[in-house]
């Protein structure tokens, strides 16, 4: 009997905690919901985050706000919402910096992507657009690679800062076709892309809604998306691949996490409520107009897909020989 009643005493309890555990998923939220984001507000991360968090308000009948933590190439924020209670109220929508490039990139991380956070669902996935200034005397990515084979580090590309998904994505070029560009970074895509138009850098990784107006008033001029398809904005620019570089394809991506030891009930209602938001049809067209396309996966699914992308971008991060300081 003595044997038997640890038992039944383990077992009881069990059950009590899956009862209670269920109780608090299906009485989530009972008070406001942060999803933090790593960058200002107006940026592509943040307005995903406002449409998510107005969605996610609708249909679990709670509130979800959006609370902006900029800094430290966006560990600020990550490292802050790491280390908040696993209770749901604090979330994070993490980018492909935060989630996959900034575990390689940099020595003294404060957070572990892997270890750090529970994956509730990947929301969009963002290709990037190579672009040259219309003076450099090339028509393809073909003929772009071949002109910097015999201008090595003379071609010069820019991108919104080191170690961005944007820098990254030249390196992963570099990496592919052997070829040697130089990376100047900014504070910003906008002043990159300033000069870009000023011809004072040659190229440039970024999203196609910054980029439409300049492709069709002829000063720039798009050479191939990142994506592993063609996008809408653009049908007539060939991917990477059409290009004859599978390898160099990339895509920026956005995810939905938590604290890790989250509890398994929360993760699946949030996981269905981000579901149920991304099939409002009004949602996805604003994410399409910020150049995001809408997406969502199992918890399950999204870990594996983040680490994907940790192993990938460590690759990149390794060759370049990029690092830097937190």
């Amino acid at each position: 009997m003595k044997k038997i009643l640890p038992f039944y005493l383990g077992a009881l309890w069990a059950i009590l905690w899956s009862l209670s555990s269920l109780s608090h998923a299906q009485t989530y939220p009972d008070r406001p919901v942060k999803i933090v984001v790593s960058l200002t507000a107006g940026a592509t991360n943040d307005l995903i985050a406002r449409m998510l968090a107005h969605k996610l308000t609708d249909v679990l009948k709670g509130s979800f706000i959006v609370e902006n933590r900029a800094g430290a190439a966006g560990t600020l924020a990550a490292g802050y919402v790491a280390h908040e209670a696993p209770d749901g109220y604090t979330l994070l929508l993490g980018n492909t910096s935060t989630l996959a490039i900034h575990s390689s990139l940099f020595n003294n991380l404060n957070y572990d992507p892997a270890r750090d956070f529970q994956a509730i669902s990947l929301v969009a996935e963002s290709p990037c657009v190579l672009v040259i200034n219309s003076s450099l005397p090339v028509k393809t990515l073909k003929e772009f690679v071949a002109y910097v084979k015999t201008h090595p580090n003379q071609v010069a590309y820019g991108s919104p800062g080191l170690g961005s998904p944007f820098h990254l994505s030249g390196e992963l070029l570099n990496l592919q076709t052997d070829i040697r560009m130089l990376h100047v970074p900014y504070k910003g895509a906008a002043p990159a892309l300033v000069d870009l138009l000023g011809g004072q850098i040659q190229a440039m990784f970024d999203n196609p809604p910054n980029l439409l107006s300049h492709l069709k008033a002829g000063r720039l001029r798009a050479l191939s998306v990142t994506s592993d398809t063609r996008i809408a904005q653009l049908p007539d620019v060939p991917t990477m691949a059409e290009s004859g570089f599978p390898n160099a394809q990339s895509t920026s991506f956005f995810a939905l996490v938590g604290p890790k030891g989250m509890n398994p009930n929360l993760v699946s209602t949030l996981n269905q409520a981000v579901v149920q938001a991304m099939k409002d049809t009004p949602m996805q067209s604003q994410f399409l107009e910020l150049g995001a396309n809408p997406m969502t996966l199992s918890p399950a699914q999204t870990t594996s897909y983040l680490d994907g992308q940790v192993q990938k971008w460590a690759k990149v991060v390794k060759a370049s020989g990029v690092k830097a300081e937190q």
